[in-house]
C-alpha cells in the first residue's frame, strides 16, 4: 500500500465517522449504552476531530504524486 492510498483510505474513514456524527446532531438521535445516555457534546467532538483528520488525510492523499 502506498502512502497516497493510505491517506485516501484513512481520510475517507474519518469523513464517514464525521458524517455519522453530523447526522446524529441533525436528527437528534439519542444513544444509550447500558442505561447511560451519551451526551450530544460527544457528537460535536466526534464531528470536529474526525473532520479535521479527514481534511488532512484527503488533502495529503490527493496532493501526492
Amino acid at each position: 500500500m502506498t502512502q497516497k492510498n493510505y491517506f485516501l483510505i484513512t481520510g475517507i474513514v474519518f469523513l464517514i465517522v464525521a458524517l455519522v456524527h453530523l447526522l446524529r446532531i441533525l436528527q437528534g438521535w439519542g444513544i444509550v449504552i447500558d442505561e447511560m445516555a451519551i451526551p450530544m457534546w460527544v457528537s460535536w467532538a466526534g464531528l470536529v476531530i474526525p473532520g479535521i483528520l479527514a481534511y488532512y488525510g484527503l488533502r495529503l492523499g490527493l496532493s501526492r504524486q
